[in-house]
């Protein structure tokens, strides 16, 4: 068919080309056509022996080539070549129902040097004129000791004699055919074809170069002639080293073998060429061919024009190889051989060279969208798939999905996939970060499809983008007479953002016990807070006035970090209160209920020295701390509890210590302040960080006076009770210890009144045991029953 197949003739050797695509899914064989045997199969021991060679060109074209003094090789007076060669393609590998193109190849050449020597893949070949002396004039010591062997040479018959470290071996040219070899003359050549590494060879290095050679001698004797001919032939079997940017070919310039006199050797001409193609210029496609009197070097960059760059796929990795067919054409002249033509024909493959691919982020803050790339890859790559997160897309799913795909080329013939996905969509990772950012982070991960086999290899990327998209909020404060309020946006409330009240999260567990009341719209959350609730900041307290403030941090959902102090501070007009402050400082403005009234500026606490430091006719305002003033201290349960008295000064006679007979009434006022006993109570030092220093202490004020119906109200006092184990009240159980009793037992209880006021009398009414703290609590066990 049209374009399938493609032939020249490039310096004496056949070149034909098949074109894969028209052997697509199809199965093929080369037979070589005999003039007189007629069609023979071409395999790898015939193409060695006879001069062909079966390989493919870097685009994975069938190439043959064949040698103009081949086995089968029609050849008019070494001028004119012809050879046949048939084409048999089949849909099976069985080869039935083949179809055979008969295709006809012609070659002219009759420009022979003296010598030409050809190094193929398969072969080493070399071809004299048989014209040329045998024996130099100089008879060196090599001809010289082959001349007695000649004695021996049958008479018209051609034999060859191999010099090897293993000795000489004189063989009849049919016995030659039988190891590999191929000899034979025509009418004015004698040639010897020999594979690489057979017996008879030797390698050897020549300037850095492992050399494959054959030393052998052709021998003929006719009547009174005697022809001896010198047939060794030498070719590089490497010689290839590689870059990451380039590959290079190294040939030694002389080779000490074929060139018996270096110092007569000079060098004529020097030819490159890719495939079947002489490279004029080389530098032109980047190609650098260079020489000096020992070597000629080739050196191509990866990539360069006329060889292939392919995608690979080696240990899940992604990479590329780059292959070109390379020859080079070498002719000298020296003493020996008038002129030498000698041509290397190489195909050169790079190891596996791994390429990561870039992810090249071209990402747009101010569109919100994500723009990412890939690369870079050959055209013999495309992507297959894609993953978002942990949630795989085929091409058309993630058009449908709203992702825009699509490759992108780069200036160096390699290409990118460009995925585009917008921050707000749901397979987005979104992170609430610093104050006001959110940091947008896309996991992909690409499925492509690599080379002609279609590995498929697989490459993940994450992309963050970070931008200022949050607005913090702001709150509102404001008071009515008993309460403070806060107002606070909830946009972003326990998705960036929590509320805190101190050290604790502000829930609805917190708004109940503390006494808030918090309630929401559609925007904000409005938070009630009264003037004596906890975690109420006292800033300022002064008779009948006390200038509030009450805190909301706003803290991170996760770390904890906070942002923003709501506050709103106020000022108050009470007549009655009492606040016990963190640093263990009691305030007190108590209010005048007495008939008759009171002066209220002879009221003290236990310690007489202790006067009110503000006062008029209705109020009177003290300010201590727990350690003063005859302050007593006491535990009860997961509290302590911190007493005091006030008390009013009556008017006594000089010199005597009861009262006289007065109007003034009885006045008593006892405050307690009640601190949990896990937290700290700071002496000496106001704390000036709201955050850490929450109102912790409640206070209570229980007034008593001598009117029979209060008798029985309970009387915070400074007593010390305790259980001794025995009647003695030598040894007593340790405080907080369970004591098992039987209801028949004896319980000895001792009961103390620590108070210095020398007019204060202990009379034990009732005493009780509960099963909870509170004291008011039911079942109750009765001790004693009104004294």
């Amino acid at each position: 068919p049209p374009g399938f197949v493609e032939s020249s003739c490039r310096s004496r050797i056949f070149w034909m080309k098949l074109n894969k695509l028209l052997l697509q899914g199809k199965f093929f064989q080369l037979e070589i056509n005999d003039p007189y045997a007629g069609p023979i199969l071409l395999d790898e021991k015939l193409a060695s022996r006879c001069g062909y060679v079966l390989s493919e060109d870097v685009w994975g074209n069938p190439v043959f080539r064949a040698s103009v003094l081949g086995c089968h090789v029609v050849n008019e007076a070494d001028e004119l070549f012809s050879l046949t060669v048939n084409i048999k393609v089949s849909s099976f590998s069985s080869m039935r129902a083949a179809v055979t193109y008969i295709y006809p190849m012609y070659c002219s050449y009759s420009s022979w040097a003296s010598r030409e020597i050809v190094c193929e893949e398969n072969y080493m070949e070399v071809s004299v004129k048989t014209d040329v002396p045998a024996v130099s004039n100089d008879y060196t010591v090599a001809w010289m000791s082959a001349l007695p062997e000649t004695q021996n040479v049958a008479y018209q018959l051609w034999q060859l004699m191999f010099v090897s470290p293993s000795g000489r071996k004189r063989i009849l040219v049919s016995d030659a055919a039988k190891l590999g070899y191929s000899f034979n003359n025509t009418l004015s050549r004698v040639y010897l074809r020999a594979p690489y590494h057979s017996n008879e060879s030797d390698t050897s290095v020549v300037s850095g170069v492992n050399m494959n050679m054959v030393t052998s001698t052709s021998m003929y004797r006719q009547r009174w002639l005697l022809l001896l001919i010198d047939t060794t032939v030498s070719c590089p079997v490497d010689g290839i080293s590689f870059t990451d940017t380039a590959l290079t070919w190294t040939v030694p310039s002389v080779i000490p073998t074929l060139v018996v006199q270096e110092s007569t050797f000079l060098s004529k001409n020097i030819l490159m060429g890719v495939d079947d193609r002489v490279i004029v210029n080389p530098e032109e496609k980047n190609y650098l061919l260079e020489h000096n009197k020992t070597h000629i070097r080739i050196t191509i960059p990866i990539g360069a024009e006329g060889g292939k760059l392919q995608s690979s796929v080696s240990g899940g990795v992604y990479g590329v190889i780059y292959s070109i067919a390379l020859f080079l054409e070498h002719t000298w002249t020296d003493a020996d051989w008038q002129t030498t033509k000698y041509t290397v024909i190489k195909s050169i493959t790079t190891p596996f060279m791994p390429q990561i691919p870039t992810v090249i982020n071209n990402t747009l803050p101010e569109e919100r969208l994500f723009n990412v790339a890939l690369g870079h890859f050959l055209p013999d790559v495309s992507l297959v798939a894609i993953a978002i997160g942990n949630v795989p897309f085929t091409l058309r799913e993630a058009q449908l999905q709203g992702f825009k795909i699509y490759e992108t080329p780069f200036s160096n013939r390699t290409k990118g996939f460009t995925l585009e996905i917008s921050f707000d969509d749901p397979y987005v990772l979104k992170e609430y970060v610093n104050r006001n950012e959110t940091k947008y982070t896309l996991l992909i991960n690409y499925t492509i499809s690599v080379g002609q086999e279609m590995t498929l290899y697989h490459h993940s990327a994450e992309v963050e983008c970070v931008i200022a998209d949050i607005e913090l909020p702001a709150a509102v404060g404001y008071c009515d007479d008993k309460n403070l309020y806060l107002a606070i946006p909830t946009l972003g409330l326990h998705q960036y953002w929590n509320l805190y009240v101190g050290n604790k999260l502000l829930n609805q567990h917190v708004v109940l016990t503390n006494g808030y009341l918090a309630a929401t719209n559609s925007t904000h959350l409005i938070l009630q807070i009264p003037l004596f609730a906890v975690g109420v900041t006292y800033e300022e307290v002064s008779f009948q006035k006390i200038k509030a403030r009450f805190d909301v941090a706003l803290r991170k959902v996760r770390t904890m970090e906070t942002l923003e102090m709501f506050s709103v501070s106020c000022s108050f007009n009470s007549s009655a209160f009492i606040i016990c402050h963190p640093d263990g400082t009691i305030m007190i403005s108590a209010q005048m209920k007495t008939v008759p009234a009171i002066d209220m500026s002879k009221t003290k606490l236990r310690d007489s020295s202790c006067k009110p430091r503000e006062y008029n006719e209705g109020h009177a305002f003290f300010k201590f701390h727990v350690t003063t003033c005859g302050t007593s201290v006491r535990f009860e349960g997961d509290h302590i509890i911190y007493e005091n008295e006030i008390s009013y000064e009556k008017e006594t006679l000089p010199g005597q210590s009861i009262p006289t007979i007065t109007r003034d009434p009885d006045y008593r006022l006892t405050v307690l302040c009640y601190y949990r006993a896990k937290e700290t109570l700071v002496l000496g030092a106001f704390p000036s960080d709201p955050s850490t220093s929450p109102t912790f202490g409640s206070g209570t004020m229980v007034p008593r006076s001598n009117i029979a119906v209060h008798r029985r109200i309970r009387q915070a006092l400074n007593v010390v009770s305790r259980v001794s184990k025995d009647e003695s009240f030598v040894e007593f159980y340790e405080p907080n210890v369970s004591i098992l009793k039987r209801p028949v037992e004896p319980v000895f209880l001792e009961v103390e009144l620590k108070d210095e006021n020398p007019s204060t009398e202990l009379y034990l009414e009732d005493c009780w045991v509960t099963g909870s703290l509170d004291f008011n609590s039911a079942p109750r066990w009765n001790i004693t029953v009104d004294g």
